[in-house]
């Protein structure tokens, strides 16, 4: 199970296809407009929906400033994408990647630049971390993003012929002009530590983003999103 905290989380989760086993309203939730729409459609969904005060809601929230509502949801069951013919293959790969803030963005980022997956290492922060969940605003919902093993991501990428690159200031400036290939993973590695070595090894090339001389690095969700723009097919 995971947790969907606030009105658009909530919102987003409704729209999905994933099972929710029960909401939580507190009054709050009809301070404002959106909040009271949303209160209105809970009351008709069919859903288990437990309406509690603002002091336990309190209890159960981990926002500070808590909109009245959080859900409970199945997370689903997801794997490697399975390519079709020649289609090109992208899957974002978390190596030990620990502030979730970062991860929920990266996830969204992933789910925006058209990735087919994202995929967690151990070391990694838990894909369905509340924080992570409410920083990728609703992308948990409908992008593959689940947690694997080394072992796992290199067997698939074996079979369906996939390169793994890997993210590392030392590794080759990466442009335009480099074509990438059809099918790839690229490997994001810890925010101070950079990728570990069994990845670093597992990885066939690993690839820079050309920066100024005055800055030494990239937050790690800022250059995941550059470089999945950059090997967009």
């Amino acid at each position: 199970m995971f947790v969907a905290e606030g009105v658009r989380a909530v919102e987003e989760l409704l729209r999905s296809p994933l099972a929710v086993r029960g909401v939580l309203v507190a009054p709050q939730l009809d301070g404002a407009q959106r909040g009271a729409a949303l209160h209105a459609r809970l009351a008709t969904s069919g859903l288990d929906v437990l309406e509690v005060s603002e002091r336990d809601f309190a209890s159960a929230a981990e926002t500070e400033s808590p909109q009245g509502v959080l859900a409970i949801a199945e997370i689903p069951a997801r794997a490697f994408p399975e390519p079709v013919g020649e289609a090109p293959v992208r899957v974002v790969v978390l190596d030990a990647v620990q502030d979730p803030g970062n991860v929920g963005t990266i996830v969204r980022t992933a789910a925006a630049l058209g990735a087919d997956a994202t995929v967690a290492l151990p070391g990694t922060v838990d894909l369905w971390n509340a924080k992570v969940v409410r920083g990728a605003m609703g992308a948990h919902f409908v992008h593959p993003a689940f947690a694997s093993t080394l072992a796992d991501l290199q067997a698939w990428a074996g079979r369906v012929e996939a390169s793994l690159w890997g993210a590392d200031r030392s590794g080759q400036p990466f442009g335009r002009d480099a074509a990438p290939p059809r099918r790839l993973a690229l490997c994001m590695g810890n925010e101070g530590a950079g990728l570990t070595p069994a990845v670093r090894a597992a990885c066939e090339r690993l690839v820079a983003i050309p920066l100024a001389d005055s800055v030494e690095s990239l937050n790690v969700a800022v250059a995941t999103g550059i470089l999945l723009q950059a090997v967009r097919p």
